[in-house]
């Protein structure tokens, strides 16, 4: 499978190179008819697959052009606030969300002497800055390996 920051192309890369050719041509053409044009500087492209479909395919197609754009193969991409690995394990994805929560643990932390104790703004503040992190296309995590889901 083929990921890029605007589409997922489902295609073998080792046997059918022409499945590739034409998906990239339909992505074109779908850019062209909808007055679009892909901007290399912030667009990826990412193989998704099992360790033995990517050993395969990254000898054979180590760079990718799509709708004339020369894209670099990456092993992840963060699509819609969501890191996506070569794997999908999510592990990269887990570890994003927890360094934001703790982010905003800290910051709610220096702040939280000026906030009222009796109103319960500090724990507000958290559960709506942290909860909402965590809860954020938590569906896709639905399958993730256990030491992915533990680091939530």
């Amino acid at each position: 499978m083929l990921a890029t920051r605007s589409s997922i192309l489902p295609c073998a890369l080792t046997t059918q190179p022409p499945v590739l050719a034409a998906s990239t041509y339909d992505v074109r053409l779908w850019y062209m008819q909808n007055g679009l044009q892909l901007n290399p500087d912030k667009s990826e492209a990412l193989f998704v697959g099992t360790s033995q479909q990517l050993k395969q395919a990254r000898p054979v197609v180590p760079s990718l052009t799509i709708a004339g754009v020369d894209l670099l193969v990456s092993e992840q991409m963060k699509m819609l606030g969501v890191v996506l690995d070569h794997r999908l394990t999510f592990e990269k994805h887990a570890t994003a969300v927890v360094k934001s929560c703790n982010y905003q643990t800290q910051a709610i932390r220096h702040i939280r002497h000026l906030l009222t104790p009796e109103l319960h703004v500090a724990q507000t503040l958290a559960c709506s800055l942290i909860l909402s992190r965590i809860d954020y296309c938590n569906a896709l995590l639905h399958g993730a390996p256990t030491s992915t889901i533990n680091k939530l």
